[in-house]
């Protein structure tokens, strides 16, 4: 098929003056289109969330192709994809037995031949209705990473693009141009879903798609782009530098709006007025001066960041960052010891029953000698009210979990409230126990740290003390990954520690086996690691095992009455072994890496030099290199960053409980320059317009409104 001449220009889109068609945001889609929308792609539509106007034109490209000047085809495999123009020159159905099929697309570049003169062979495995899609003479757009197979060069189940030589108009749209390719459903295809946004986007008029960022005149003008632009570039962009203008301007207008919930937030909260609760930290004293140990220099800080806190009217909103190991508990605990000398109640709420009795149990033993009341509560049936009350009245420091707020429990005079592993537990949750004081001073802790761009946009609203030093006499962890097929030789190494008397623990994701998640099971792992010490005493711990069975089993591992502890991720938090120096982390791929942190630091708590053992599929090349940062450090700060960057904040912090912001172009991870900018925006939006009472406020205050969980304590 010979060559066509090629445009010499793009086919720029038209910016319309006249919206005589009175198209809006709100308009439906069939209204505003001329062309007919089948069944079939309104059901694709609305699998998109796809209605109106302003659905369409929100609907971003997922990613672009320059299809402005094609390559040549690659002679060898690609270690990322490419975008080429080929044709078709065979097309083959074979048979691989039973009913499974390939097949194949023999493809070559139009002018007769790739410079090197070899073909590809695009390939679709069980999908024989292919053969009634392409045919010999069709021309391609072709996207994929090509590799080798035998003596061919292939790429499978590639994205493809068949080019209409009779719709010139058409293949200005979908060629000679930065081409955007949008996320689908099944019922619309990329031409289709091309073409419905470009007649869109011609018909609107600008004065359809006002300026939200507009916090001053001057402000306005240093821009030098406005939103209908945006919105059209980032959609059909002229050029690669319009298209990062673009979709910074729109990002940008994403954080505003995050900001301008965040700091609205602050604000209402502030306005509630506190409780001024003043103590002269006698409780406190006595309490740091029966410790064996001091506190770090950074614990030292936090306190008096919370004893700031507590002498001023203004309600503490505070999150506490720690490390693994760092004492945060402690620093919470002075906070409440300073709440119950001024006169009021503390509550401490943990996300599950084994923390919640690990923190009783550290906490009562710490208190004892000051004669301070503190009691139990967790959903536990084997639990009759507070457990256990010491004599004096009520309770000065309750610990518990969503049982505090779900079992009816009567505070007298709660001040100071404490949430654990805070991202584990929703607004609502939280709400009902503050609730349930009069503006108590509210303190959050995470585990997870988190990087300052994280903590603008999550928790902004929050004032944030960090811990970021350890204490001294924490021995050293030495972390290795190795394969499974290396069991024998990691049971020789424990075998060793045990015999230096150390103990360790053997960690598998899953309680029982399953058939849908390939994945060893610590249930039926057990009588194997008992096999293997046989000498040793071997237990076993699991989220199912009834409440006080676990705190048994906890407890005879903590007073050394078992030397080898299987279990899940239950351990994740709340034990606290010094004497255990070695863990097995089995499937270790299947965790996280602020996951696989935590574990880690159930161990290294004593002064023994550790081991942490990451044990993996060997064949499994990507999930070493996925692991190898664990290998390179112990800093949480880093290890949360690389967790980031490979899953995303929504993976790391839990969506919903998070209640991460519905962002589709801005990057909480990668974007910090920006939020910082859309924070300063947004205070200035609010120093300007502090009711946000102009309309253009109002539709970006409305964006994330009541979606979005976050830091929010009230």
């Amino acid at each position: 098929m010979p060559s066509k001449p090629r445009a010499t220009e793009p086919y720029e889109m038209a910016t319309p003056t006249d919206n005589s068609a009175g198209i809006t945001l709100a308009t439906p889609l069939d209204e505003a289109t001329a062309q007919r929308i089948s069944k079939k792609q309104w059901s694709g539509l609305e699998a998109l969330g796809i209605a109106t106007v302003g659905d369409l034109i929100s609907h971003y490209p997922r990613r672009y192709e320059d299809r402005r000047e094609f390559g040549v085809m690659p002679t060898g495999p690609s270690e990322v994809a490419v975008c080429l123009k080929m044709e078709v020159v065979d097309t083959r159905v074979r048979r691989l037995g039973g009913k499974r099929t390939i097949f194949e697309a023999v493809v070559d570049q139009p002018d007769g031949g790739s410079a090197l003169g070899g073909t590809l062979v695009l390939r679709w495995f069980n999908l024989p209705f292919m053969s009634k899609v392409l045919a010999v003479g069709h021309e391609l757009v072709v996207y994929g990473k090509t590799k080798q197979s035998g003596q061919r060069l292939v790429m499978d189940h590639p994205d493809i693009e068949i080019i209409d030589p009779d719709d010139p108009v058409a293949a200005r749209i979908h060629l000679d141009r930065i081409t955007p390719v949008y996320p689908l459903a099944s019922g619309i295809n990329q031409r289709r879903m091309r073409t419905l946004m470009f007649e869109i986007l011609e018909q609107i008029t600008d004065d359809v798609l006002p300026d939200l960022l507009v916090p001053t005149p001057d402000w306005a003008k240093a821009l030098k782009i406005w939103r209908a632009r945006a919105l059209r570039q980032v959609h059909f962009p002229d050029t690669d530098e319009s298209l990062l203008e673009s979709r910074r301007y729109l990002a940008l207008e994403e954080f505003v709006a995050l900001q301008l919930n965040v700091l609205q937030r602050r604000a209402e909260y502030e306005k509630k007025g506190g409780v001024a609760r003043p103590s002269e930290g006698f409780l406190l004293k006595d309490l740091l001066n029966s410790l064996p140990f001091q506190l770090t220099g950074a614990q030292l800080r936090c306190v008096d960041e919370i004893r700031s806190d507590l002498i001023s009217n203004r309600p503490m909103n505070r999150l506490l960052q720690g490390d693994v190991g760092s004492g945060k508990t402690l620093v919470a605990l002075s906070g409440m010891l300073l709440a119950v000398e001024a006169g009021y109640q503390a509550a401490l709420m943990a996300p599950t029953q084994i923390l919640a009795e690990q923190h009783f149990l550290g906490i009562q033993r710490l208190l004892e000698p000051l004669d301070i009341r503190v009691s139990l509560r967790t959903g536990s049936k084997h639990e009759d009210g507070f457990l256990p009350l010491m004599a004096g009245g009520e309770p000065q420091i309750i610990i518990g979990t969503h049982a505090l707020i779900h079992d009816k429990v009567e505070f007298e005079n709660l001040g100071f409230v404490v949430i654990d592993e805070q991202h584990k537990f929703g607004v609502s949750q939280r709400s009902k126990l503050i609730a349930q004081g009069h503006v108590p001073d509210v303190l959050v802790m995470t585990a997870t740290p988190i990087p300052r761009t994280l903590t603008l946009s999550i928790y902004g609203d929050l004032d944030v003390s960090i811990i970021d030093e350890l204490p001294a006499g924490r021995g050293k962890i030495v972390t290795g990954i190795r394969g499974i097929d290396k069991t024998e030789k990691a049971a020789a190494f424990i075998r060793d520690q045990l015999e230096e008397n150390r103990q360790a623990y053997i960690v598998y994701p899953l309680i029982e086996e399953s058939e849908k998640v390939k994945s060893l099971a610590a249930s039926v792992e057990f009588d194997k690691w008992n096999k293997r010490f046989e000498h040793f005493e071997c237990g076993l711990i699991h989220g199912r095992m009834p409440p006080l069975e676990k705190e048994q089993v906890m407890k005879d591992f903590r007073d050394g009455k078992l030397d080898v502890l299987v279990a899940t991720t239950v351990i994740e938090v709340g034990v606290d072994v010094p004497n255990a120096n070695v863990m097995l982390i089995y499937n270790a791929e299947r965790f996280g890496l602020a996951q696989l942190h935590q574990l880690r630091g159930r161990i290294g708590r004593g002064e023994h030099k550790s081991y942490c053992v990451l044990m993996v599929d060997p064949k499994n090349s990507e999930a070493m290199e996925k692991l190898r940062v664990m290998e390179e450090t112990t800093d949480g700060f880093k290890i949360a960053d690389a967790d980031l960057r490979m899953r995303g904040p929504g993976e790391v912090l839990g969506t919903a409980q998070s209640g991460l912001p519905d962002l589709k172009l801005g990057d909480l991870v990668t974007d910090t320059d920006l939020v910082k900018e859309a924070r300063e925006i947004a205070a200035e939006i609010l120093r300007n317009d502090p009711q946000l009472k102009q309309p253009n406020h109002q539709t970006l205050a409305a964006r994330f409104g009541g979606g979005r969980a976050g830091g929010q304590l009230s």
